[in-house]
């Protein structure tokens, strides 16, 4: 059976056009797709290890206090209970994570204790006594044995605590006692939402797990989740102290996006190597992938459809131009920036080569719109300012390409008074507010320097300096900023006045991770709102 040349053309064009086409969009979409997957994947991880961090920095922060309180000669002593428990109710009235303190003397008799609960009782045969009889004891999470019906729970769930409790040795080294603590679980709750709810706003599904490293179970999560084991491989991970993501099969039989991090310590406190896990569902995170490579096929498949039309048109003697425009395709596929070739003379050839050429733009074009969507995914929303994915690509760069005698200086800066404008005048207002902050801190800075948006009413300007200290410069910049801010701002008819406090520190050491410096000037600026606000504050090295 013979067929005519036309319908023969017809068949062999199609293939031709089908292969190129296929072969074009599949790369591009799964090179570009793979991309994008992977810098998703990225931001979980990094909310994973932001949770991590906070979650050892509170504990740290609880875990000497205690050491540091045992020192004291009231507790050494032990002559005065009643100083004793003065102090301990003073303790807990200004840190209310702390749930129950007492002290008790070397036999684990209770001494002292905030609302002198658990007075004259024992707990020698706690862990919070025996174990912390030689040194400061931290134990995971458990539900209260003793305080369970001692303690307020006005919400009916079992209350559980985090133990910290140290050793209290006199002057001559013989044990005294022991400071025993129960420091109360609903703090991590507090973080979690300080730290997730941002990113809820911004991330569709987004959930934050924190696992024990006791029989992994969960101890904090969804509600119905809370208690039971999780045996996922990014648990598995993260206690191999392994800080990244994976597309993991849950219990539930769905799939999800997990980053992954390990609680593992902070300075001199230990840590109970908790896991930090976020998760989200992998049809939300990879929503956008799936979309772009879908609309890559679609365009390859009308293409195909397009070319296989247009080649029934085509006759005659065509093999030589046919051949140089696959060697051309050929050396698209081997990576070569090369356009397909426009052959005259034969009118069906000139529109396939000039059609294939258009093609092959409009795939490029496709690519560089990739690049686009990278570069939205780099900005915050509504400043139009670069958000942390930005400061992570301006840092990168910054110190590859900084000068010897050049350092960085961060200065962190925190709205005073923007919750009071959301509540007086509504979150339209609010958000027009921090466009205008934006602008104006904008205009504090040199066209090559950065501001950013980190959440909420936080902003991180990174400038470069060549003095040894950057102080000079730091207070020219923050200044500006402050007399910048503290202009009225007029936001629909209404006059708006808030002012800002500022926290500054120098990154100078090249062998030093800069976020070590962005937290310092975070540290700074705190102290800033400590003095009084609408002020600066520089972080002083102590090395």
């Amino acid at each position: 059976m013979s067929v005519t040349l036309r319908t023969y053309f017809v068949i062999i064009f199609s293939l031709f056009t089908i292969i190129l086409t296929t072969f074009l969009s599949f790369t591009i979409s799964k090179e570009s797709g793979r991309e994008v997957e992977k810098q998703i994947g990225e931001t979980l991880a990094r909310d994973s290890f932001q949770m991590a961090d906070k979650l050892d920095q509170f504990m740290w922060s609880r875990y000497g206090e205690i050491t540091v309180l045992t020192k004291l000669d009231v507790f050494r002593d032990a002559n005065n209970i009643e100083s004793i428990r003065d102090l301990l109710n003073e303790l807990k009235i200004n840190f209310p994570s702390f749930s129950w303190i007492g002290f008790t003397d070397h036999e684990g008799n209770v001494l002292a204790s905030t609302d002198q609960i658990l007075e004259g009782k024992n707990i020698a045969k706690r862990p919070v006594y025996y174990e912390a009889t030689k040194e400061t004891f931290i134990g995971d999470v458990h539900e209260a044995v003793l305080l369970a019906k001692l303690l307020p729970n006005p919400s009916g769930e079992p209350l559980k605590f985090v133990d910290i409790s140290s050793p209290v040795f006199n002057h001559e080294g013989n044990l005294v006692g022991v400071l025993a603590t129960h420091l109360s679980w609903e703090w991590a709750e507090q973080v979690t939402e300080s730290v997730i709810q941002p990113l809820q706003r911004q991330e569709n599904s987004l959930e934050v797990f924190i696992v024990s490293k006791k029989e992994n179970t969960i101890l904090l999560g969804p509600r119905e989740m809370i208690g039971q084991p999780l045996d996922i491989n990014a648990v598995a991970k993260a206690q191999n102290n392994q800080n990244s993501w994976s597309v993991e099969k849950w219990p539930d039989g769905k799939y999800y996006l997990t980053g992954y991090a390990l609680a593992d310590g902070f300075l001199n406190y230990p840590g109970l190597d908790w896991t930090v896990i976020t998760r989200q569902p992998e049809a939300v995170a990879f929503y956008s992938v799936e979309e772009l490579k879908q609309n890559i096929m679609t365009l390859g498949l009308l293409s195909t459809i397009l070319f296989a039309v247009m080649g029934w048109y085509l006759a005659g003697i065509i093999s030589n131009p046919l051949k140089q425009i696959a060697v051309t395709a050929d050396r698209l596929k081997n990576g070569e920036k090369v356009e397909i070739p426009i052959k005259k003379g034969i009118r069906d050839i000139e529109i396939l080569s000039t059609s294939l050429r258009h093609l092959i733009a409009t795939l490029i074009k496709t690519e560089k719109d990739l690049g686009k969507m990278e570069m939205i995914a780099h900005q915050d929303k509504l400043t139009r300012l670069p958000n942390r994915l930005g400061l992570d690509v301006y840092l990168e760069q910054a110190v590859k390409n900084i000068e010897t005698k050049q350092h960085l200086l961060f200065i962190y800066l925190d709205l005073d008074g923007f919750k009071t404008v959301n509540d007086s005048f509504g979150h339209h207002h609010g958000d027009v507010l921090l466009k205008a902050v934006g602008n104006r801190l904008k205009g504090c800075l040199r066209s090559e320097e950065l501001v950013c948006r980190l959440s909420g009413d936080e902003f991180l300007a990174v400038i470069k300096t060549s003095t040894v200290d950057g102080h000079s410069e730091g207070t020219a910049v923050g200044t500006r900023m402050i007399e910048a801010l503290n202009k009225p701002f007029e936001i629909e008819g209404e006059e708006i006045t808030i002012s800002c406090s500022i926290g500054i520190a120098l990154w100078q050491n090249k062998n030093e991770d800069p976020y070590v410096a962005i937290r310092h000037a975070d540290k700074a600026l705190y102290v800033s709102k400590q003095n009084g606000k609408n002020q600066l504050t520089f972080h002083q090295n102590k090395d």
